[in-house]
């Protein structure tokens, strides 16, 4: 069974939009841009089908890039530092643009994007004025002369989709995105002895959280300090370990925690003890384009 533990957040913006210089200049430059997902529980699709992209120049009338076909991406399918394109160098002037928004196809009451789930029930999935707000990202960025900016979009599914305590069948997709510039980010992998995690608990709570900075106390998603982002390892059975990979992290230091009550992780709720601790944690710094290790045993 689902639990309440999903709220759109793919709760604030974590967003770090960092790009070479670019100026105002009149020369054109290239953007690209990809989607990738932080996992959901007991989900086995989240589709969102993506219409067009707006971008908002400092100077000049909004951009509008409308796809030739609507783009239904299944987000699940995009773990583990797989990405799926929305742009490939799209052509743009060069310049400071303010904020971007992605136009969805996201209709309550239509299968259009929609949620699918272990025993096989599939749900509308949809925004909140989705057809004339759309996912907006309220940062500026810059697209370099005769460069490229790129980017990936990280979906936190587990913040971003909540189930309406209504009669209602259809699920609420309410994105809280973290953005990073792919030329600042590395990743954290490694595995998690299976003796560590063998509590029944573990069977459905089980997942890596990942938060800024060095010796940070992990808190659960409700709280005033949640993680920035997380993984649900994957049993290796050769090995008798659960590996896990957070991916798009941008250069600096962080505390990676390992808890076996995701489950039970309400992100509009601060949980207590007794629902919700973490079983071991540590640090671990990112380096660009690296991948740093980082073992549970």
């Amino acid at each position: 069974m689902i639990k309440n533990i999903f709220a759109l957040g793919i709760a604030s913006l974590l967003v770090s939009f960092l790009v070479a210089c670019g100026g105002s200049s009149s020369d054109s430059g290239t953007l690209s841009l990809n989607v990738t997902d932080a996992p959901v529980d007991d989900a086995v699709e989240v589709v969102v089908k993506f219409d067009a992209i707006e971008l908002k120049p400092t100077q000049g009338d909004n951009v509008i890039i409308t796809f030739d076909e609507p783009q239904s991406i299944d987000l699940l399918a995009l773990q583990n530092g797989i990405t799926a394109p929305l742009l490939q160098n799209e052509s743009l002037e060069a310049g400071d643009y303010s904020w971007m928004r992605l136009a969805v196809d996201a209709d309550e009451g239509e299968i259009d994007s929609y949620i699918s789930f272990e025993d096989g029930s599939t749900h509308s999935l949809y925004v909140p004025s989705g057809n004339t707000i759309g996912l907006k990202i309220n940062r500026p960025f810059t697209v370099p002369a005769g460069g490229n900016a790129s980017f990936t979009i990280d979906f936190d599914l587990r913040k971003s989709v909540n189930k309406p305590g209504n009669n209602s069948d259809d699920y609420k997709l309410r994105p809280t995105l973290r953005i990073t510039d792919n030329t600042e980010v590395g990743t954290i992998s490694g595995y998690i002895a299976a003796p560590l995690v063998s509590d029944e608990s573990c069977t459905e709570g089980l997942s890596v959280y990942g938060y800024t900075g060095a010796g940070v106390t992990p808190n659960d998603e409700g709280s005033a300090t949640p993680p920035l982002s997380s993984a649900i390892p994957v049993y290796d059975s050769a090995n008798d370990r659960y590996n896990y990979q957070l991916s798009f992290l941008l250069v600096g230091d962080y505390t990676v925690a390992v808890t076996c009550d995701a489950d039970n992780d309400d992100p509009e709720e601060d949980e207590d003890e007794t629902s919700w601790s973490v079983i071991t944690s540590a640090d671990a710094s990112v380096v660009v384009n690296q991948t740093t290790e980082l073992n549970f045993e």
